[in-house]
């Protein structure tokens, strides 16, 4: 990922908690439109990575448009063959068609990212995903 970008996203990412800690809902909203410009703006291009997509979704309360982001950061990291992001985005998505109580999609989303953490050093997301797994598969 362009560092230049990376340090943009991880900067953000770090006004957002601060905003939501400090509950300044429109510091929060500047700096959520200022992801969503930088995601717009190098979308499709050699600056584009599921980073700032997943990040534009973390900071999304609406689980739908949140899925939506998810889903199009998965596409990135699938693109790139990142197994890291796969992981951590696919748990992402499932965890939120649970909250939507949508038990099927999110087996599948966590299949798919259990194959994924195969490859990954995170045993903590792949326990994660293998819990959360399990406990679907078992209600």
């Amino acid at each position: 990922m362009n560092t230049k970008v990376y340090k943009q996203v991880h900067t953000l990412a770090e006004s957002l908690m601060a905003a939501v800690h400090r509950k300044k809902q429109s510091r929060f909203d500047e700096c959520y439109a200022e992801l969503k410009q930088v995601c717009e703006e190098h979308e499709d291009t050699d600056k584009d990575h599921p980073v700032q997509w997943e990040t534009l979704a973390d900071f999304t309360d609406d689980f739908d448009l949140a899925i939506s982001l998810y889903e199009k950061a998965l596409v990135k990291a699938e693109a790139i063959n990142s197994k890291d992001f796969r992981s951590s985005i696919g748990f992402s998505v499932a965890s939120l068609q649970v909250e939507l109580g949508h038990k099927e999609s999110a087996i599948a989303h966590l299949e798919k990212a259990k194959i994924s953490s195969n490859k990954i050093v995170d045993r903590d997301l792949k326990a994660e995903i293998i819990d959360l797994l399990e406990k679907l598969q078992n209600s």
